[in-house]
């Protein structure tokens, strides 16, 4: 099997469809043999990794097991790293977002929305499920004994995904470029109050850890530490957060730039929108080759989506990627060397079980979500290899992700024919 057949099965892509995409870069970029030096990585990765714990041809259940296995280890060894926090309680929550932002090496000033503004919204859709949960009059007293911070993040919990789309965003149309500021993020923990209201949304919605682009928020929601790996599972997040939140600040910087459509480009933003296309080929026109960007994992809405089996790059795993490698730095400090882990957001291979293949994923995120919901994932792996591909063709993580700052709001990357 060659190297694009290999990657072909791995990402359920249609192979003719990688061997006309590999002849179209190499010849916009020159470069050659980028999807044999990925698969020799990869190979090479797997193998040290199964010699360092001492399986040599495992089946799939091994190699899961050895994977789960090191990361109940490494989320004990974090846990202990953090005092052990109560993650029940505020104090608890805060030492684990605040270690979390010391470990992050982002600039935390944004370019976020104004305060006032936010407010201001508040006050003209006053959210109808947090007014009356925490039995208030109406948003002016909601907003005199609450904080802010606090009553924006618990807006995504507790109000209706129609209160949201048809009165709330509708808010945001009317916003300028004079309506953000620059500022730090802000790290929020919800205090207890807001506890017994959350109750319903965590059987909605896994994560307790979330944010808010535009307000530059970063926020976690206590919860009972009771399954291995959830406290690995939250630090990566917030990690992830303290990354993503920067990026989208410098979108809606840019977009501040050109002001014209500005409030429809910042909704698109903060919705995720991704282009849709007609035509599920590969995209060349005038010798150009187009590219999607694709900000948000498609998978969870629908596994079967088009744009996942054509090539794109996506900036959630510029962010994962980002988070995985300051976890190892901030582990290295406390004398816990987890540096085999580096760099394997791309990696992965079949496994044999019961006379099958089945696919495992090494990436440390897909592994730490399959801990703590017994459940095997896969998806950040695949979204990391697109963009190692392309990262590999075009020059280099940091390019891809200039490149897609430069042309989020067009929704793809335009890569002229040399």
């Amino acid at each position: 099997m060659s190297s694009i057949q290999k990657i072909s099965k791995i990402l359920g892509v249609d192979v003719k469809i990688l061997e006309r995409m590999n002849a179209y870069m190499e010849k916009i970029t020159g470069k050659t043999g980028v999807f044999d030096s990925i698969i020799y990585s990869n190979n090479n990765t797997i193998e040290k990794i199964l010699n360092k714990f001492g399986i040599i041809l495992g089946n799939s259940d091994a190699v899961s097991r050895l994977i789960l296995d090191n990361l109940r280890s490494i989320d004990n060894e974090l846990f202990n790293v953090l005092d052990r926090p109560d993650l029940r309680s505020v104090s608890g929550a805060t030492a684990l977002i605040s270690a979390a932002y010391k470990a992050t090496p982002e600039d935390d000033i944004g370019f976020f929305l104004k305060k006032d503004k936010a407010r201001e919204m508040l006050l003209n859709t006053p959210p109808p499920n947090i007014i009356a949960g925490l039995k208030y009059k109406n948003a002016r007293e909601l907003l005199e004994k609450e904080k802010l911070e606090e009553v924006f993040p618990a807006i995504r919990f507790f109000e209706t995904r129609e209160w949201m789309n048809n009165i709330f965003l509708p808010e945001y149309k009317k916003f300028k470029t004079s309506d953000f500021e620059h500022r730090p993020i802000d790290l929020i923990v919800l205090s207890e109050k807001w506890l017994k209201l959350t109750k319903n949304f965590m059987h909605k919605k896994y994560h307790n850890v979330s944010h808010l682009k535009e307000l530059g928020i970063v926020f976690i929601i206590p919860i009972e530490i009771d399954t291995p790996g959830q406290t690995l599972r939250m630090f990566s997040l917030l990690l992830h957060y303290l990354y993503e939140v920067p990026f989208y600040s410098k979108l809606i910087k840019n977009y501040s730039k050109r002001s014209e459509k500005f409030a429809d480009k910042l909704i698109s933003l903060l919705r995720g929108d991704v282009i849709e296309s007609t035509n599920y080929e590969l995209q060349i026109t005038n010798d150009k080759f187009i590219l999607p960007i694709v900000q948000r994992y498609l998978i969870k809405d629908d596994s079967q989506d088009k744009r996942l089996f054509m090539p794109h790059i996506n900036p959630e795993a510029i962010h994962w990627k980002k988070a995985q490698n300051v976890l190892i730095g901030f582990m290295k400090k406390q004398g816990f060397n987890i540096s085999y882990l580096r760099n394997i957001d791309f990696v992965g291979d079949f496994f044999p079980i019961d006379h099958k293949q089945e696919l495992i994923s090494f990436d440390l995120v897909d592994n730490v979500m399959s801990l703590v919901e017994k459940r095997k994932f896969t998806y950040h792996y695949k979204e990391a290899l697109w963009n190692k591909i392309f990262s590999e063709f075009i020059g280099g993580d940091k390019k891809i992700e200039e490149m897609i700052i430069n042309n989020m709001d067009k929704g793809y990357i335009e890569l002229n024919f040399k």
